[in-house]
This record gives structure tokens, C-alpha cells and sequence, in this order.
């Protein structure tokens, strides 16, 4: 499948509804409006891609940048061209779904996102602590420097109600990833999560978010969830 029909399919499946929830989260045209679920048949189909992952991300119509994230090859992609993916991740449905998720694929995927927190970036920022997520909710605990995830979560406590807004809500998923899926440290996430209380998350044109991690572990230690790792980071 080449470019062209990638795009032809991609609008085929296009739903007003569907595009309507996405520019109410920040998307701008471009943009289809396609469910993600609907994109798995011509996944299957491509598999991996990385040149046409790159024209279709290259277009800033939304869905074809959803699209080229599944089927890009992490592997393939340098740290400059993660960079360059991320300058044109405008909203967060971008940055913490399109292009974390595909570097938390990639060998340096702590590099990398260690280098977005510390940016002062909202978006990059972001990205780093969703990096985070999807590699603690995927890989095994020994895969990670148990000394540096503490120190994340000294950050986290210090510095969240702090943070831009978009970052605050990564933080915030980061302390409840910690808490879950990372067992060596996963009462020290409980009481940071504690220490954090309600995070207040503004955003435009809508009423504010409170997120708890606290509670949102407690929940999910009570349906017998901690240790959970996911099989799959990619749909």
C-alpha cells in the first residue's frame, strides 16, 4: 500500500462525530476523525513502515500521524527524528500517544525522554513522563535503575503543582504507573501519591480536571492489579 492510498482509505473511514471528540481535545485540521480501532485492518495489512510512517506524519493531518505511529519501526528512528516528530506534536493526544508510545519501542527511550523533562517544554515534558508510562506499564522491573525512579518520584512530589498544565497530567499518571506496575517501589509511589493529594489540571474552554493517583492505585490494588505489565505498548 503505497501513500496515496493509505490517505484514501484512512478518509474512507472517516466519522463527523469521531472528529468532533478530537478537535474538542485539541486537534486542528487536518483531520479525518477515524476511530483507532478502525486503522487495525490496514495495519495488518502494512505491518511496519518506516518510509511511509514518515510521509504520513509529515502530512499534520492527525489520523495519518496516529497511523504512522503504529506502523513506524522504533528502532529505526534516531534520537533527532524523535525530536522532529515531537516539534510537530501540537496537542498532547500526539505527544503522549503517537510519539511516546513509539519511543518508549526504542532502545533510547529513557534517554530521550529524561532529556523532554528536563526541557521546561509543556508538550515534551509531557511526552518524557508518558514515555515513562508506557515503559514501567511494559518492560520488566529490572529493566530500570530503581534509584532513578525514586528520584523521579522526589521530583514528581516537589515540583507537579508547579508544572505546565498537560505535564501535571503526565505526572500525575506516572505516580499511578509507579504504584502499579513497578513493585519495588510501589509504596513509596503509595505515599508520594498521598503526600500529592487532589492535582488540579486547568484546561481551556473546559471545567478543570482533579486526578488522584492515590485513590486510582488504591482501586486497582483492590481489584488484585499490582505487577501488572502490559503485553503490548502498540495497538
Amino acid at each position: 500500500m503505497n501513500f496515496e492510498t493509505v490517505m484514501q482509505e484512512l478518509e474512507a473511514l472517516s466519522k463527523e462525530r469521531t472528529k468532533k471528540i478530537y478537535i474538542s481535545n485539541g486537534a486542528q485540521e487536518p483531520l479525518f476523525g477515524v476511530a483507532t480501532g478502525a486503522m487495525k485492518p490496514i495495519a495488518k495489512k502494512i505491518k511496519i513502515n518506516q518510509t511511509l510512517a514518515e510521509e504520513l506524519y509529515a502530512t499534520g493531518n492527525y489520523d495519518a500521524m496516529y497511523f504512522a505511529g503504529i506502523i513506524a519501526d522504533p528502532k529505526a528512528m534516531t534520537e533527532s527524528d524523535y525530536d522532529r516528530w515531537m516539534d510537530a506534536a501540537y496537542f498532547y493526544m500526539l505527544s503522549d500517544y503517537v510519539v511516546a508510545v513509539t519511543l518508549s519501542e526504542s532502545d533510547t527511550a529513557q534517554e530521550v525522554a529524561d532529556k523532554w523533562i528536563a526541557s521546561g517544554e509543556e508538550l515534551r515534558m509531557s511526552a518524557g513522563w508518558s514515555c515513562y508510562c508506557w515503559l514501567l506499564g511494559n518492560r520488566k522491573d529490572h529493566e530500570f535503575s530503581e534509584s532513578k525512579i525514586s528520584e523521579m518520584l522526589d521530583l514528581v512530589k516537589k515540583t507537579i503543582h508547579d508544572s505546565p498544565e498537560r505535564t501535571k497530567s503526565s505526572m500525575n499518571n506516572f505516580l499511578y504507573t509507579v504504584g502499579i506496575s513497578f513493585v519495588p517501589l510501589h509504596e513509596k509511589a503509595v505515599e508520594t501519591a498521598k503526600a500529592v493529594g487532589i492535582v488540579e489540571v486547568k484546561r481551556d474552554n473546559k471545567k478543570s480536571s482533579f486526578l488522584n493517583a492515590y485513590e486510582n492505585i488504591q482501586k486497582e490494588i483492590d481489584k488484585g492489579r499490582l505487577g501488572f505489565k502490559r503485553k503490548y505498548v502498540r495497538c
